[in-house]
């Protein structure tokens, strides 16, 4: 419960003793000893209750290329987050056509607000290039290395590369993020576009970007993993608990 509301139940239990002559005096003390001791109480029982910030870096899936901002990937998830009664801020640091290499670049400002949260969802144009997985890999890895020196949580969204580029490059692409995820000790969802890549009905023209009924399934399969990483920042807010 918010320390204001317990001062305020607390307040009106101490008027009904106050109707009491031989109480009055002995229900004064209280309040204002119960007043101390709320306010006098560790800042971590006041931090519980301050707005999470969630950063999303990314590409233009983060970004919400081709869709009105209403409809973009942080817009739809802060919402679902704040109707489940979370109290979070969902930053959007996607920049579309964004490689690893230009995440790795900018990674340094983008966390200049101090985020609570990183969301990373990067790969897709790397794996859409061909490049080398090994560099996508160095180029994560120093991302979640910076991330983790800023005392940010992290979730991790996997990547899968197009399938005309044959089955091992496949497989070495999508290997990448797991790894990485067990060395840094990050939350990991396998594939950021589950449930929606190919599926012309949830993609707009181009076959590639989601439309808004696919941000919405991106949204809904990524809630577990979203609710898991703010409960580490509130584990980190109140590490007694």
């Amino acid at each position: 419960m918010a320390p204001y509301g317990l001062i305020k139940i607390m307040f009106a239990y101490f008027r009904v003793l106050d109707k009491s002559r031989y109480l009055y005096r002995a229900s004064r003390y209280l309040q204002i000893g119960a007043l101390f001791a709320i306010l006098l109480s560790p800042p971590s029982a006041l931090a519980a209750e301050k707005t999470a910030s969630l950063l999303v870096i990314g590409d233009s899936l983060a970004a919400g290329y081709g869709l009105p901002a209403s409809d973009a990937f942080t817009t739809r998830l802060e919402a679902a987050l704040t109707s489940l009664g979370h109290r979070v801020r969902v930053i959007n640091a996607g920049v579309s056509g964004d490689t690893s290499a230009g995440g790795r670049a900018r990674i340094g400002w983008s966390l200049a607000g101090k985020p609570d949260a990183v969301l990373i969802e990067l790969g897709a144009n790397d794996g859409m290039r061909g490049l080398e997985p090994a560099a996508t890999k160095a180029n994560l890895d120093a991302i979640l290395s910076q991330i983790r020196s800023a005392g940010a949580e992290i979730l991790l969204t996997g990547m899968l590369a197009p399938p005309n580029l044959g089955r091992e490059y496949g497989a070495e692409f999508a290997a990448l993020y797991p790894a990485l995820a067990r060395r840094h000790g990050v939350l990991f969802y396998p594939f950021f576009l589950e449930g929606v890549a190919a599926n012309p009905e949830l993609n707009q023209a181009d076959r590639i970007h989601p439309n808004a009924a696919g941000v919405e399934i991106i949204v809904e399969r990524l809630l577990p993993k979203v609710k898991d990483l703010l409960q580490r920042v509130r584990n980190k807010r109140e590490p007694g608990r």
